[in-house]
Formats: C-alpha cells, sequence, structure tokens
C-alpha cells in the first residue's frame, strides 16, 4: 500500500487506513474519499502522509517509500529550549531527591532561554513532543510554569514578578521529589494513607527552597500554597484567599488547568475548554475569580477560522465568538452553524489550529 507525503495528495484519492491525530483520535477512517477540504485539514493537523489505496496496482503520483517517511525540518527554537528545559529538570528532582544543593542559576538561565520564545507558547494548543506517562510531572511542571508567566503578564503584574512566577510555577512541586513513585504512578484509586502522602510534597517543597537565594519568598511560598483555596478548603493548612500570596493564586489556577489537560497515570485528559468551564464554576469560592475570568477571556482569543474538533467528533471552523461566553463559540460544519452557546450538550474537544 504505497504511502503518499500529505504535499502530493490529489483530490479524489482513498485513503487505505485510518489517519489519527497526535492524541490518538481519529480523523478519518479507511475507504475514505479525500476533497479539497480534507486536504486542509490534513495540513492544519501537522500530518506528514498517509496510506492511499493503489488504483488497478498503479501507486499514486507522489508515493514514497516508508523507509523514507521522515519529515525533514528544522526544530523551532522554543522546542529546542523546552527539551533542555525538561533534561534539567529531571536532574533537579534527583538532586532534590538527594538532598543535594539546586543548581538555580542553571533552572533560571534554562528558563530565561525558554522564555524568549514565549509567544511560540499557546496555552489551549501547545502538545510536548514525544511525551510518556512517567515524565508527566516533569512536562507539567514546564507548562505550568510558562501558563503562570503567561497568566502573571496578562493580568499586568510588573515586569520584576515574571520570571520569578515563571520559577514558582517551574519549582511548585519539587516535593514530589521525595514521594514514593509508586504512588505517583499508580491507576487506580489512592489510598487515605497514599493520599496524606501526596499532600507533604508542599511542606516538603516549601523545606527544599526555603534556604536557597536567587528565588524571593513569593516562589518559596507558592510550593506550600499553590494546593490552598480561597475559601481555606485546601491543603496543607488550610489558609484563607487573603492570606495567600498572588505567585500560589497563578499558580495554582495553571496547575489545575495543565493537570486536567493532560493524561495522567489515573486519569484521560480532558477538553481544555470542558477545563476552563469548570475553573469558572470553581472560581466562585475555591480559585481567585478575576484571575480565573484573566486567563478564560486571554487564553480563548482564538481568531476565526481556527478548525476544531466537537465534541461528537466533526471538524468545523470557528466563525464567531460570543466574549460574553467565550468557551462557547459558533463553529462551521460544512456549512452547518453549530452555536455551542445554544446547543450545550457540545463542546470544543479539541483546537487542530489555523487553515
Amino acid at each position: 500500500m504505497p504511502t503518499v507525503a500529505v504535499s502530493q495528495l490529489k483530490y479524489g484519492e482513498k485513503l487505505g487506513d485510518n489517519v489519527t491525530t497526535k492524541l490518538g483520535n481519529v480523523l478519518f477512517n479507511k475507504g475514505k474519499i479525500l476533497n479539497e477540504r480534507d486536504l486542509e485539514i490534513l495540513k492544519a493537523f501537522f500530518i506528514a502522509s498517509v496510506y492511499i489505496e493503489s488504483k488497478n496496482g498503479i501507486e499514486p503520483e507522489g508515493a514514497i517509500e516508508d523507509a523514507k517517511v521522515k519529515e525533514v525540518a528544522t526544530i523551532p527554537p522554543f522546542y529546542i529550549e523546552y527539551q533542555n528545559m525538561l533534561k534539567l529538570l529531571k536532574r533537579v528532582f534527583l538532586l532534590a531527591n538527594g538532598g543535594q544543593p539546586l543548581p538555580i542559576l542553571d533552572i533560571r538561565n534554562g528558563l530565561e532561554a525558554l522564555i524568549q520564545h514565549i509567544d511560540t507558547y499557546k496555552v489551549l494548543t501547545f502538545t510536548p513532543k514525544n511525551r510518556n506517562l512517567q515524565d508527566y510531572i516533569f512536562h507539567k511542571s514546564i507548562m505550568v510554569s510558562l501558563t503562570s508567566y503567561c497568566l502573571a503578564r496578562w493580568h499586568g503584574l510588573p515586569q520584576k514578578d515574571l520570571m520569578q512566577i515563571a520559577l514558582a510555577g517551574l519549582l511548585h512541586d519539587i516535593g514530589i521529589s521525595k514521594v514514593d513513585a509508586t504512588i505517583l504512578e499508580k491507576k487506580g484509586r489512592l489510598m487515605e494513607s497514599e493520599m496524606e502522602e501526596i499532600k507533604q510534597h508542599t511542606l516538603i517543597g516549601y523545606q527544599i527552597l526555603k534556604n536557597i537565594s536567587g528565588i524571593n519568598e513569593g516562589v518559596k511560598l507558592t510550593a506550600v500554597q499553590h494546593h490552598e483555596r480561597e475559601d481555606g478548603s485546601g491543603y496543607p493548612l488550610g489558609v484563607k484567599g487573603d492570606k495567600l500570596h498572588i505567585y500560589a493564586k497563578i499558580v495554582a489556577i495553571a496547575d489545575i488547568y495543565n493537570a486536567m489537560t493532560n493524561e495522567r497515570h489515573h486519569k484521560t485528559a480532558m477538553s481544555p475548554y470542558l477545563v476552563l468551564e469548570q475553573l469558572f464554576t470553581e472560581s466562585f469560592g475555591k480559585v481567585d475569580p478575576t484571575l480565573v475570568q484573566v486567563f478564560i477571556n486571554k487564553s480563548t482569543q482564538i481568531s476565526n477560522g481556527t478548525l476544531v474538533r466537537l465534541s461528537d467528533n466533526r471538524v468545523g471552523e470557528i466563525i464567531f465568538s460570543d466574549r460574553s461566553q467565550p468557551t462557547r463559540p459558533w463553529v462551521n460544519v460544512n456549512g452547518t452553524i453549530v452555536n455551542l452557546t445554544i446547543e450545550r450538550s457540545l463542546f470544543i474537544q479539541e483546537v487542530i489550529g489555523q487553515v
């Protein structure tokens, strides 16, 4: 069965196998006859090549050998720095686990190099490359760092705070380094004793960071406060909103969002739009409502023409966004307008990107 580069596909060709997205969802089924719109969607998903059925034994023009199906492209600087940070963070967690000093200058330099390309990072659509569940905590820490930086900037915090908030996000879970890995990787429901051990990571994290110079008190407090809640229902100390550091309030929102939108050992990833709606609901008592509103308004500023996949698996493009309900735009699906503010049973499952 010939493999054809998407750039060489022609309308009317028939798929010889299912086409799946990077998240594992079926984009097109085997046997589908491709039209012009389908080719645009394949490109929007960054699909490099597909299997095409031969016609009377004749391979289609543009067919390439399977062994040669390798996309040669320059890796954007953001992804290079992201991988550098991933390697560094793994080393940092090992050092923390062993009670060794943390290379705070290396951490700061690595984070500054990554943030130089922050405009590449889109909160709703970013997915790390080649990730696995064993590296979940490292990926989440980096994404919480970047999300916290964006939210702090959107909220108008002073420039002097932005790098410190990014550090707070990166190191907020450093206490996890001392939690038993078998508990963290457990797929079933955690026992109460196991949950209590995980909760200790907040206090442990503060102990690891408290004597480090080069990070301010807000970074250290974030380690212990990022699971506290506005109404005092959080842990470990049940501190209420007026006693929480602004860094901790910001990182708490970024932490909830990134935990829920990424695959975990015991939970599957949720739609970013559903998570935003849940955050909005929880903002009344649990997390800072002003920060949540800023987060929702700014992260959903996606231009018209963006391709999205709905929860019923249909693909369409955003044609209008009501800023009073930013998580529920109007979507054009093959000429049919789906108004998500009315059709509440539907939601955006995945943001694909610009056509």
